[in-house]
């Protein structure tokens, strides 16, 4: 029971059905953020201090995709930081309190705390940013969301897996992988990016593997393809909706 407070807290208030959730929309000013070489290639001007090379884009309308992406790390890192957090002290002041009601009883003040604070901004994310944070879970701990709340008792368990697959079809069970997984290439270079400007508070990933030589394989390049699709299907199903009522 040591590693389940913050997970019970974080995805209590997430997968709430109560609460509406924000709808994904693009940036629509990019002349800020870019410039263009010679050449096909767009690079992202940080204003960074950086060992990384820029993020090489395939197009314009690629870098809108991308700073829309990060615009969803940056407002999901801090809750699963504060998973990590929280997870450590936890641990640490559970090893010092002998008695198990006192252990119950210190669980319960800090659940109470965390719900307190988060609740309403976590109630409000979208799939996207859910299955962001599902990632970052597993990087900051080094568990998976699904390993971190398995010792719940039954009656839980099975509300943290029905409302996922009803509300977001997402799996408590994705892992984190910069080094195969696009989109979590994607977070990686966001964050380590973020922690050299000083724009996010850096939390060194609890898994093993070493972002400067994906980087270096992967030549910088920003993939963003998937979420282009998405949008298309967004408005898409907009543009349906809009002929049904015509008709």
């Amino acid at each position: 029971m040591k590693k389940l407070l913050y997970i019970y807290i974080v995805f209590i208030s997430f997968f709430s059905f109560s609460q509406k959730r924000e709808i994904d929309s693009l940036p629509k000013e990019l002349d800020e953020y870019v410039f263009v070489k010679p050449g096909d290639t767009l690079v992202v001007n940080l204003n960074e201090f950086s060992i990384f090379p820029k993020q090489r884009f395939k197009s314009r309308i690629d870098v809108r995709y991308y700073f829309w992406f990060r615009k969803k790390v940056f407002k999901v890192y801090p809750y699963a930081k504060l998973a990590s957090d929280r997870l450590d002290t936890l641990n640490s002041r559970l090893l010092k309190i002998k008695s198990k009601s006192k252990r119950k009883s210190y669980t319960k003040k800090i659940q109470k705390y965390i719900e307190g604070e988060f609740t309403d901004q976590i109630r409000k994310m979208t799939k996207t940013e859910g299955r962001i944070l599902i990632k970052l879970i597993h990087r900051q701990t080094g568990e998976t969301a699904f390993n971190n709340i398995k010792g719940l008792r039954s009656g839980w368990k099975a509300f943290w897996y029905n409302t996922t697959a009803n509300l977001f079809k997402l799996s408590l069970k994705d892992e984190y992988h910069p080094e195969i997984e696009n989109e979590d290439f994607l977070i990686e270079d966001i964050l380590q990016r973020a922690f050299i400007e000083d724009t996010l508070k850096a939390q060194k990933s609890k898994l093993n593997f070493d972002f400067n030589e994906i980087i270096r394989i992967r030549k910088a390049e920003i993939n963003v393809e998937e979420y282009k699709k998405m949008f298309a299907k967004i408005r898409k199903k907009k543009r349906s909706k809009k002929s049904k009522k015509k008709s």
